[in-house]
């Protein structure tokens, strides 16, 4: 059987990726916004991005969060199928919990979650399914990795229940509406990694459409073709329709465009679409048995167990 996970490690690795998420953009979207910035024609647009560019660079040469709002903290949790943890998985939560709220008042993050109707804030960004903790396994290893993501947690979100004859056409209305409507109204900050989830329930869509935007490093194609030729479909789509960074006129919308599907009923097609906003703060690491912690930027969610299609 294989040693069990400290606990106590847990807790200090969650910490430190806290804080890596909230300082820190990750390589793969710093590289897209820096082409979109080359490609960009208009000049407030192009002055808007490299701007964004600098604060980056700022925010990490001084340890300090590079966007005012951090946003909410949660957790994706990868489990080798053979890992255990000192005092279980109960003991896990509660590691991720103190995390959270001693990250709140050392980085320091903005303490956001309130009570949604009486509005009582801890201060610590931690109360009633704060944060939240998702979890997926993976066969045959004894390592855990945990995901550190700090998302927005106002706007950027959209559903609609298509049918099957609606098809791809179907799709990209939505998409470019959805699109349309957030750039416009200012509900999400541009450039964006969206995340698209097709099938399931709504609920597993909205997941899905979540997960693929948070989870998936840019420059990520979906292992089937017809979804990889999709994404770039619609990437270019959304880079047509007029709207730059934060808004201005220009060509910087979508960085990139995330696929992700679940077998549905036969009678729908329902569709969730995410937008992870320029604020894509993200940071893994993988927690070894012997107490080794490997970090790293891209969450390697997406695997090919965690997309199995057929019975085992």
């Amino acid at each position: 059987m294989a040693r069990a996970i400290p606990a106590k490690l847990v807790e200090d690795t969650a910490r430190e990726l806290t804080a890596r998420a909230a300082i820190d953009i990750p390589p793969d979207y710093l590289e897209g916004v820096r082409r979109a910035r080359d490609a960009e024609p208009n000049r407030l647009a192009r002055f808007v991005l490299t701007e964004m560019l600098q604060n980056w660079e700022i925010a990490t040469e001084d340890r300090r969060p590079m966007c005012a709002d951090t946003g909410l903290p949660r957790y994706y949790v990868r489990v080798g199928n053979e890992a255990t943890v000192e005092g279980g998985f109960v003991a896990l939560e509660r590691a991720l919990r103190r995390a959270t709220a001693e990250a709140t008042a050392a980085i320091p993050l903005r303490p956001n979650r309130v009570h949604p109707l009486t509005r009582v804030d801890h201060n610590n960004n931690v109360g009633v399914h704060a944060p939240e903790v998702t979890y997926a396994f993976e066969p045959g290893w004894d390592w855990i990795d945990l995901t550190t993501v700090h998302k927005g947690g106002l706007f950027g979100t959209d559903y609609r229940m298509l049918f099957p004859a609606d098809g791809i056409p179907g799709i990209k209305r939505f998409f470019i509406d959805t699109l349309v409507e957030f750039g416009k109204r200012g509900l999400a900050c541009q450039p964006a990694i969206v995340g698209i989830g097709i099938g399931g329930s709504k609920d597993t869509c909205m997941r899905l459409g979540k997960e693929a935007a948070c989870l998936r490093a840019v420059g990520s194609r979906n292992p089937d073709p017809a979804i990889a030729e999709l994404e770039d479909e619609l990437t270019a789509l959304g880079n047509r329709i007029g709207i730059g960074a934060m808004g201005f006129a220009g060509t910087s919308l979508v960085v990139a465009t995330h696929v992700e599907v679940a077998y549905s009923h036969t009678g729908g097609m329902p569709i969730a679409m995410h937008e992870f906003c320029l604020s894509s703060r993200r940071a893994t690491a993988r927690i070894h048995p012997d107490g080794r912690v490997a970090f790293r930027t891209d969450p390697q969610w997406f695997t090919d167990y965690y997309r199995r299609a057929g019975i085992e």
